[in-house]
């Protein structure tokens, strides 16, 4: 049974950094697309940024280009999402997500797995 757990959200001041983890379980990590997605009360989830099975291609949303970066560790079998310089516009419940697919999707119908989502909430 594939699960993808999220972790590292919170509460944090406009300006500030918080780091998300994903712990993926229960499929061969290193042969997974990765990404991650955010949702806003109303609105579809949107991509945030992809990484590669290997980790040599990253993706990013223009929204979050230079301030977000995305890494993996597949001995650990873990994506990290490490986001600086935070903005009130970053709220929204995180979701991570594994595709078969190399290709880095930035749709939700690209991945084939999704963990429960974390609250990332930063303040003015």
């Amino acid at each position: 049974q594939v699960q993808l757990v999220e972790s590292g959200g919170g509460l944090v001041q406009a300006g500030g950094s918080l780091r998300l983890s994903c712990a993926a379980s229960g499929l061969t990590f290193s042969r997974y697309t990765m990404g991650w997605f955010r949702r806003t009360p109303g609105k579809e989830r949107e991509f945030v940024a992809a990484i590669s099975w290997s980790g040599a291609y990253r993706h990013y949303a223009d929204s979050v280009k230079g301030r977000f970066t995305l890494s993996r560790d597949n001995a650990k079998n873990t994506v990290y999402l490490q986001m600086n310089s935070l903005k009130p516009e970053d709220t929204a419940i995180y979701y991570c997500a594994a595709s078969t697919d190399t290709y880095m999707g930035v749709v939700t119908t690209s991945y084939d797995y999704w963990g429960q989502g974390t609250q990332v909430t930063v303040s003015s």
